[in-house]
Parts: C-alpha cells; sequence; structure tokens
C-alpha cells in the first residue's frame, strides 16, 4: 500500500526501483515451469477466461495511454481478439515451441505472468511561454495471475510504475494499480462477482483541481470493492451490482519548503445499478440500466466552507453485440446528474455516453473504442464540478510474429455547468510505439507520445515524449 504522504523525492525513487528489481528479479528467475501436459482426469474442462480486463497501465503501452484509461486491446490474457480454436473437448493444450509468447510460471492451479520493463525518456512541456523538459527513467512492473480451475475463476492483475529524473526538472508521476475479480458459478445460470482493487496516482499538474504553487502534488489513493449477481432467465437477462470506493488525498509539497493538507477531499463513494436485457438472438441483447449512488466527504465542510457531498442518478439504454471474435462490446446513451447538499452549488448533469467495442478486422490486428463519462468534483469556491467525456482509440498491428506497432489517440472533453467561475477543456493525446520481441522472455520498446490541453480561459499546455527500453518476462 502507497501511504498517503509519499513524496517523490530521487532517494525514495532510487530505492523503491532497487527493492522491485529485486523482487522482480527473484520471480523471474524462478524455474522455468514444466510444459502444459494435456489433462488427463476424465469429464474436466478447462474453461476460457470470460471476465473484461482491469482498467490498468500497460508498461509496453504507449505514453499517451494513462492510467485512468482503458487496458490496452493487446492484453492477451483476458481480451486478445480471434484466439486460436480450443481443443474440442476442452482441456489445455501442449505449449507451441513457435509461439513467440511467455510461457508463465506455474504456481499450482494458477498462472503467473510476471513483466518488467526499463525505459529512458525525455520530456518537453509548455505552459504558455513557461518551457520545460527533464529526462527521465522508467520502472514498470507488471504481471497477471490466472486460476485454471474446471469452475469459477479468479483473476487478479497488477501494474505499478515510479519515475526517477536523471536531467531537466519536472515533476515525477509514480502510479499503481492492482485488480481481482472472484466469479462464482452458482445455480440456474446463475453468477456472482466480487471485485476488489487499489491504484495510487499523483495527481496531475494539469489537472482544474491541483495546487498552482506545488513542489510536489497530491499523491491520490483509490480503494475499491463491489459485488454483483447475473442470472438468465430465458430471454431476459437480469443483474444488480453494489460497488464501493474510498478516495483519499495525500499532502501537498509546496515550493516554500511547507506542506498543504488536502483531507477535505477524502471521500466515500458507493453505488447501486441494476440493469435488465432482452436478448433478441445471442449476438444481439438490448438493455435498459439504472443507478443511484451517494458520495460522503469525511468533513461536513471543506475549507472554504462548502458541503460538498452529493447523490448521483443515471439511466441508460444500450446494446449488447457478440459477433464472435470479429466484434464484441456494448455501447450505452444515457442521462446523469449530480445533486450536492450545499444549495450553493448547482446541479451537474447532463447526457451520458459509456461503451467499449472491440473489433478485429484481420487476424493480428485489435482496435478498441471506449467511452467513459463521469464526475470530476471541483474544489473552486462556488463551482460544483464537471462532466468528463472521454474517448479512446487504441489500435494494435502484428507487422511481422515478432514486431507489433501501436496507435493511440484520447480525447478528454471537461464541461462545467453555465454559471461555473471554472472554464472548459479539451485534452487531446496521441501516440505511437513499436515492440521487437528478441524472443519469448525479452522485448525491445520504443514511443513517441504528444499532448495538448487547451482551455477557454488561459494558455495552452502542450507536453511530448520519447522513450526506448527493455521488457523483461516470464
Amino acid at each position: 500500500m502507497v501511504p498517503d504522504h509519499l513524496r517523490s523525492t530521487g532517494q525514495d525513487a532510487r530505492r523503491f526501483t532497487l527493492t522491485a528489481l529485486l523482487l522482480a528479479g527473484t520471480t523471474l528467475a524462478a524455474p522455468l515451469a514444466a510444459k502444459a501436459q494435456t489433462a488427463t482426469t476424465p469429464g474436466v474442462v478447462v474453461t476460457a477466461p470470460t471476465s473484461a480486463a482491469p482498467a490498468i497501465a500497460d508498461p509496453q503501452t504507449t505514453g499517451a495511454v494513462n492510467a485512468d484509461d482503458l487496458s490496452a486491446a493487446s492484453d492477451e490474457d483476458l481480451i486478445r481478439l480471434n484466439r486460436r480454436e480450443p481443443t474440442i473437448d476442452g482441456l489445455r493444450t501442449r505449449i507451441d515451441p513457435d509461439d513467440n509468447r511467455a510461457i508463465g510460471v506455474r504456481i499450482g492451479t494458477f498462472t503467473l505472468r510476471p513483466e518488467i520493463s526499463e525505459t529512458l525518456n525525455h520530456e518537453w512541456r509548455k505552459d504558455g511561454d513557461t518551457k520545460q523538459n527533464r529526462g527521465y527513467l522508467e520502472t514498470g512492473i507488471r504481471g497477471t495471475l490466472t486460476s485454471d480451475w474446471s469452475r469459477h475463476e479468479l483473476t487478479v492483475t497488477g501494474a505499478g510504475v515510479i519515475q526517477s529524473n536523471v536531467s531537466g526538472e519536472g515533476e515525477e508521476e509514480p502510479r499503481a494499480d492492482i485488480d481481482a475479480e472472484l466469479r462464482l458459478d452458482l445455480w440456474d445460470e446463475t453468477v456472482a462477482r466480487l471485485r476488489a482493487g487499489y491504484s495510487f496516482e499523483r495527481e496531475d499538474a494539469d489537472d482544474p483541481n491541483a495546487i498552482s504553487n506545488a513542489k510536489t502534488q497530491s499523491g491520490v489513493n483509490t480503494y475499491r470493492l463491489g459485488a454483483a449477481i447475473e442470472r438468465d432467465f430465458g430471454l431476459i437477462r437480469g443483474s444488480v451490482g453494489l460497488d464501493f470506493e474510498r478516495r483519499t488525498y495525500g499532502d501537498v509539497e509546496l515550493e516554500n519548503g511547507t506542506t498543504l493538507s488536502v483531507e477535505d477531499r477524502n471521500r466515500n463513494s458507493g453505488t447501486l445499478t441494476g440493469r435488465i436485457g432482452y436478448e433478441l438472438s445471442p449476438a444481439l441483447i438490448p438493455f435498459i440500466e439504472a443507478s443511484v449512488g451517494q458520495s460522503t466527504y469525511d468533513l461536513r465542510k471543506d475549507t472554504l466552507g462548502f458541503e460538498r457531498s452529493y447523490q448521483s442518478y443515471a439511466t441508460r439504454g444500450g446494446l449488447e453485440v457478440d459477433l464472435g471474435e470479429k466484434l464484441n462490446g456494448e455501447m450505452a446513451l444515457g442521462y446523469e446528474t449530480y445533486r450536492f447538499e450545499d444549495d450553493r452549488l448547482s446541479d451537474v448533469s447532463g447526457l451520458s455516453v459509456d461503451g467499449r467495442i472491440n473489433w478485429s478486422p484481420q487476424r493480428g490486428t485489435d482496435v478498441l473504442f471506449g467511452l467513459t463519462t463521469g464526475l470530476n468534483p471541483s474544489t473552486t469556491a462556488g463551482d460544483s464540478g464537471s462532466i468528463d467525456y472521454t474517448l479512446i482509440n487504441i489500435i494494435t498491428h502484428e507487422m511481422r510474429s515478432d514486431l507489433v506497432a501501436r496507435l493511440s489517440n484520447t480525447l478528454t472533453i471537461r464541461k462545467y455547468p453555465s454559471d461555473s467561475r471554472s472554464s472548459d477543456e479539451t485534452t487531446w493525446r496521441t501516440g505511437a510505439g513499436l515492440t521487437y520481441d528478441v524472443n519469448r522472455y525479452l522485448a525491445l520498446t520504443g514511443d513517441v507520445s504528444y499532448e495538448r490541453t487547451t482551455r477557454d480561459v488561459g494558455d495552452p499546455t502542450d507536453i511530448t515524449r520519447v522513450g526506448v527500453g527493455l521488457t523483461l518476462r516470464r
């Protein structure tokens, strides 16, 4: 767990980097797992994973995709399209010696696939007339742990990134994510899902809520818990889920050497969601969904005297599409509103667009389209917050069996109510990268990305990054 008072000092970064490398090296140096043998137990069928991939950062993904984005379409463990057909009897196949993918480490009935990457990067930043650049090392650790059970399924996915400046000036941006989901196959087409997760990130200096004279922005810790149950009633499909999230903010280190507490932003959120769908065909399922939530701040009033706790309400209608390995996903359109307890804060309402589409036009090419809508509560006096719309597109293409190209684009539109003091802004990120697999255990990576933020009031911000590195897999 990352403490709230984490500081991005060079000494701490070096210590954490050394520890991470030692731990990862221990895992990667474990004896090679024996090649998987065909199962011999009669009647035991190994099912393929069906759970969606958690939204985490991938060390091999271009820098244009950050920790808040959806997971990359190239995640082979969980969402790869156009997979090879399984065996007729459903038993686990032997390792293909020509397969360039790391075989992982067998741990009982689980398979662990760890990765560690080290990249050398350079960043150029321009805020209006102010220019800043830095060179930094970035160490990434990633792993997936997947069960191999005849019934039920447990998937744990985690990733972490630390940065250490080696030249120039600029704020380091560590982050970490871990998510676990347990799927329980109950009775009569009934499935239960239990989820838990944790994330850490440094608040972006470009965020409207960031402290302007900060040397180090606040460290944000997010804890997640969730439970859901799904059941098929013939052509009717229904589900109900409850999600809980706690978000805490660490102290901000100011340029004059003092610290500023922002604990008045700490809050707990709970959301209850219900959904009903009708199966027109196995490939098309229209649905309607409704949710209600409550967010309560630890402190009844913030430092400016505003009561920022709020209730949320949303309704959506959409369509699930499952055309096999070529096209699958869902899209939903609706309306949501956030009502604050303080009468001085305006309600935030607007159209909501959410969804995720995976498309594979040909074998070796995967395309992800993602849309998300969410609230970003404000800390500005008299402002309630903004509705953020994020559009994500990630394309991965196997140019050869050992060479993969990536292209990503992210567009975020932040809209405030008409009576807000804050101005609307738009952020566009684009990036491209290549990964060359020297062998199944070692890969060379190269990335370039560009980010631009424009505001109705204020100067734009431009950030360019380039990086090269190595990724070690097991």
